[in-house]
């Protein structure tokens, strides 16, 4: 099949789940079609960079940590500076007198930022660590070609 048709598929899917899709679907404006290929684009993006080490991938790492541990926000400027290849920037906000939130945007070789975040999550001090990651567009290729 040529990359500019359409394919046509057959899914099973538990009733309910279905009639929960559909609601969704409509009260966002979507058709089915065009809600079933976004939630296969997030999935293939959420897992692709999993197991395709060289993909690129651009997203966010989001940090919940503890500000009145001793070092630890020196410890997180120093990792960040190790990695001026992948960080694009970063916002540092106060929760509350003893929290803050800290969202890092990178972009890069999804190995190297999973590296970072494994890295990042080590600290202590860190209550929650989420990496939210997409695909490169520009660097997309098949899953079957390295």
């Amino acid at each position: 099949m040529s990359k500019s048709g359409v394919a046509r598929i057959s899914i099973s899917l538990p009733p309910g789940l279905l009639e929960e899709f559909d609601r969704v679907t409509s009260n966002i404006g979507y058709d089915r079609s065009k809600a079933i290929q976004q939630a296969m684009r997030d999935f293939v993006s959420e897992y692709r960079w999993e197991y395709d080490k060289l993909a690129s991938a651009v997203g966010t790492i989001t940090i919940i940590f503890d500000h009145d541990i001793p070092g630890l926000e020196g410890e997180l400027t120093s990792i960040q500076h190790q990695h001026t290849d992948l960080i694009t920037s970063a916002t540092h906000i106060h929760l509350d007198s003893h929290h803050c939130l800290l969202v890092i945007v990178v972009k890069g070789e999804a190995s190297k930022i999973k590296g970072l975040a494994t890295q990042l999550q080590s600290l202590r001090g860190i209550h929650q660590l989420k990496i939210t990651s997409m695909m490169d567009e520009g660097s997309a290729k098949s899953p079957h070609s390295h």
